[in-house]
């Protein structure tokens, strides 16, 4: 295999939709709930396969029936499971409040998750031979470093985007190539708000920093370049659930495709404000045919959503 593979969590999202999100103490009533299958880990699977990527899966689902959805799922959008283990137990969970203005918060239970702690000789053999390793941090950190370190090992470059926040180990930081947070997570990890100066604090770590910034783009910065910002196109977002992980799924295939920077920014922006005029995490994930056709007429974004 050249492709992506995505060591990460499945979750099923337990999503209630509020006009506000409640107080602590309060009560509000919603207006609709759903359970959409999710985690960030198969969120940028499912975001990577429907943007062209050949996509594999490291993880695993429980034994409950949100596992068996969570699975086919990720089947049905083309991500290769034969690694997404089955744990006994439940699957994971995301409970997400979704408000009118599409802003969401989430507690996230890790379930089958927590059982990924290290890698198979088989986790092993298809890093090695991916083109590019996708990771985030819902998975136990120490499963998260070893395969970063399994992916350095055998030249595979990592991308890693650094959610929930938390503070990284050296030996992570030292096996990863690219760093995607968002400008709260950047703040998180450097201790500045300033999006251009944690990216630089950032590079002291690692060779390259992507830190999305929402509605207002990304900055992209590396070691010896110049800064780059990309503004995002603009849309009426309706649910901003998964955004972060479409981009970092969209801009896995266009890197492991060999697209220069600024375009496989651009086509990971498009793709994230393709994704927030939608309800939902993996439902709401574009494909590459309306990638391509936003990125050849962008004012079709600024229509209101289908």
């Amino acid at each position: 295999m050249t492709g992506i593979v995505v060591l990460g969590s499945t979750n099923m999202d337990l999503v209630a939709y509020v006009p506000r999100a409640p107080a602590r103490g309060e009560t509000v009533t919603g207006r609709a709930f759903r359970t959409v299958p999710g985690g960030k880990g198969a969120n940028q699977a499912v975001a990577a396969a429907r943007a062209g990527g050949e996509v594999a899966m490291i993880g695993a689902v429980g034994t409950d029936d949100f596992g068996v959805r969570l699975r086919a799922v990720l089947e049905h959008s083309g991500v290769d499971t034969d690694l997404l283990r089955t744990a006994e137990g439940p699957s994971g969970t995301a409970h997400i409040v979704v408000d009118d203005e599409g802003g969401n918060a989430i507690v996230v239970v890790p379930g089958a998750n927590g059982s990924v702690t290290s890698l198979s000789h088989g986790d092993e053999a298809l890093i090695a031979t991916a083109g590019l390793l996708l990771l985030q941090l819902e998975l136990p950190l120490s499963a998260v470093t070893e395969g970063a370190a399994h992916a350095r090992a055998a030249g595979v470059r990592t991308v890693l985007t650094p959610a929930p926040a938390r503070p990284l180990p050296p030996e992570l930081l030292a096996a990863t190539d690219l760093l995607v947070p968002n400008e709260h997570e950047a703040a998180a990890l450097t201790g500045r708000t300033d999006p251009h100066a944690a990216a630089r604090a950032l590079l002291d770590a690692v060779p390259e920093v992507v830190v999305t910034l929402g509605a207002a783009g990304c900055l992209y910065a590396a070691r010896g370049a110049a800064p780059l910002a990309v503004p995002a196109p603009r849309v009426r977002a309706v649910d901003t659930t998964a955004a972060g992980d479409t981009f970092a799924g969209v801009l896995a295939v266009a890197l492991a495709e060999g697209r220069p920077v600024p375009e496989a920014l651009a086509r990971a922006g498009t793709a994230a404000a393709l994704s927030v005029r939608r309800e939902g995490a993996s439902t709401s994930m574009p494909y590459r045919a309306e990638i391509e056709a936003a990125l050849a007429d962008p004012a079709t974004l600024e229509a209101d959503p289908a």
